[in-house]
């Protein structure tokens, strides 16, 4: 009985949206039936008439056409608010949402559908929640860039879902995943998901001094027991695993300055390559400690931000050799994306032969894209005609080679991240980028803009050759949400999840282009036809008066055409049987 109950209420459901339609037909037949059967018993024609032009005043329609005029341009203020806030319309979205599957309509919820791919094969349209949220290679420090562009300007330049993301992404990385969670791990997962960042800092604090303690307490009552090499072992297990993620957290929030910021991930680093390598000799005590990812993990993401550190503070050379290094002892963690650190490092030494080499290992058909391996591509191949590049020149004599493969390079970078152009002209303007973007996203130009704009301004005559080439990709894909040309259609939900990423105050992008709804153009006419009406009625009532008059016998026109052929195709007797019923 339990499975047969879905069944016969989608039955019933599915023949109430049948029927819907055939009874609305016989509703309004049935109106139509009953007007005009009463049409003349009870002199419907000169009642309209008397109470509607003759005995209202030119002053009630001024009211009513004035009243009409605000109420719509009250829900057009509504409709525009809507649409620039969440991208569509509000009353489209309660039809379709809740009157079309009444009527029987399918609902469009479903985000997927066959779309041809690149090799014209049909191909899946990713959905809302296949729109996978990364993390940024080149996210800045909350507490030395973020806090401070707060102070400056009293705008929070971070989302909570960006942070929450954040919150997450530490957990996950940082904390053990043992069944019993010491008190310092208790803390320190708290402190990551703790909202209010004074809060954060105190549980670091909190998670060292219960790790200071740990430690005094092992060297006093297990020294004698277990021996001094064994708990010396111990004791840089328990102990300094912890506390780098506690630093780690420091150095995130609370360092003010990049400098600080590096003296305390110094720290973190000093006790995380010794916990590290205790972990190694301790194989037999995991129990007691956090497992070896978990170490290697934060190792990792250690030397990551020391490196942006060097970066940051002029030591590109530092920070190249230090992400090399990190690649060459981690070639596994590719997931991480520290090339592309290294390619803005490299960009900064002007190390180009370098940068190609690097593109040459990581542009590869069989890995992931990003803005960073696209745009950085075009780039070296901007950069080696940009200065000798003309328009006029080009549209005499043709492209070179050289110039065809530069052109092509844009027009690859752009098809798979349509709004970083806009970035790089200037023709919007920049913000600080979030901490997760979305690939193919606002987010993502956003991020890319940001550090690689200087690298476009180096090479001279580049954003020139951009700006001249760039939307030459729009014609080679007219319809990109459902055929690409070089990548695969572009996703449809990279504006709500930009919306969620970037701040409110930032306009975000939106590819491609969306048109009106229907439902503002439709409110805006209305407003103004109304409005036009109300103050021709104010100022004209005899003359709108007779244009009222006409209008109405013109509308009528029709009704009464057809009411004079049913009385020649019906006998009176029958209408006259009928009125006396």
């Amino acid at each position: 009985f339990a499975n047969a109950s879905p069944g016969f209420t989608e039955k019933l459901k599915s023949w109430l949206s049948w029927s819907w339609t055939y009874v609305c037909f016989l509703w309004f037949g049935m109106v139509l039936i009953m007007i005009y059967v009463l049409w003349s018993p009870l002199k419907l024609q000169e009642t309209l008439t008397s109470v509607f032009l003759n005995t209202l005043t030119p002053k009630f329609y001024v009211a009513l056409t004035g009243t009409s005029s605000l109420i719509s341009g009250l829900i057009l203020i509504f409709e525009w608010w809507y649409f620039r806030k969440y991208g569509t319309s509000f009353i489209e979205q309660v039809s379709v949402s809740h009157l079309r599957p009444l009527l029987g309509g399918v609902e469009s919820s479903s985000t997927t559908g066959l779309f041809s791919s690149v090799n014209g094969d049909a191909e899946p349209r990713p959905s809302v929640s296949e729109c996978k949220v990364w993390r940024n290679p080149l996210n800045l420090f909350r507490g030395a860039e973020y806090n401070r562009y707060t102070w400056v300007t009293g705008k929070e330049p971070l989302t909570y879902y960006d942070m929450n993301l954040s919150a997450q992404d530490h957990q996950t990385f940082f904390t053990g995943d043992t069944q019993q969670l010491r008190p310092e791990d208790a803390v320190m997962q708290k402190a990551w998901r703790e909202r209010n960042p004074q809060a954060r800092i105190r549980a670091a604090y909190q998670a060292i001094e219960i790790n200071h303690h740990k430690y005094k307490y092992f060297l006093v009552h297990y020294k004698k027991q277990l021996g001094l090499l064994f708990i010396n072992t111990l004791i840089s297990c328990v102990y300094l695993c912890r506390c780098a993620a506690a630093y780690v957290l420091l150095a995130e929030e609370e360092a003010t300055t990049i400098t600080e910021a590096e003296r305390l991930f110094k720290k973190a680093l000093s006790i995380g390559k010794d916990g590290h390598s205790s972990t190694k000799k301790a194989h037999e005590i995991f129990s007691l400690c956090n497992t070896a990812g978990k170490d290697i993990n934060l190792l990792v993401y250690i030397k990551r931000r020391l490196a942006m550190c060097a970066r940051k503070l002029g030591r590109i050379k530092e920070a190249v050799k230090m992400m090399r290094d990190l690649m060459k002892e981690f070639p596994l963690l590719g997931m991480l994306n520290i090339h592309e650190n290294l390619l803005e490092a490299l960009l900064e030494l002007q190390a180009y032969a370098d940068v190609q080499a690097v593109l040459a290992k990581y542009d590869d058909i069989s890995l992931p894209k990003s803005a960073t391996i696209c745009y950085t591509s075009a780039l070296l191949k901007a950069r080696a005609v940009s200065d000798k590049f003309s328009p006029e020149a080009a549209s005499r004599r043709g492209l070179s080679t050289a110039e065809m493969n530069a052109v092509e390079a844009i027009h690859r970078a752009v098809e798979f991240n349509p709004h970083v152009p806009k970035y790089l002209l200037e023709m919007k303007s920049l913000i600080l980028p979030p901490e997760h973007i979305l690939k193919r996203g606002d987010s993502e130009a956003v991020a890319y803009a940001f550090f690689h704009l200087q690298h476009w301004k180096r090479a001279e005559g580049a954003l020139n050759l951009l700006h001249c080439t760039w939307e030459g990709t729009f014609r080679i894909i007219p319809y990109p949400l459902e055929k690409g040309h070089l990548f695969y259609p572009y996703p449809g939900c990279t504006e709500t999840a930009d919306r969620e990423l970037l701040p409110s105050f930032h306009e975000v992008s939106v590819y491609p282009k969306k048109e009106l709804p229907f439902f503002i153009l439709f409110t805006a006419g209305l407003c103004s036809f109304t409005a036009m009406l109300a103050m021709l009625t104010h100022q004209f009532p005899e003359l709108m008066g007779v244009f009222a008059k006409a209008f109405f016998s013109t509308l009528f026109a029709p009704l009464g055409f057809f009411a004079d052929k049913m009385e020649s195709f019906m006998p009176s007797s029958f209408w006259h049987q009928l009125t006396r019923i």
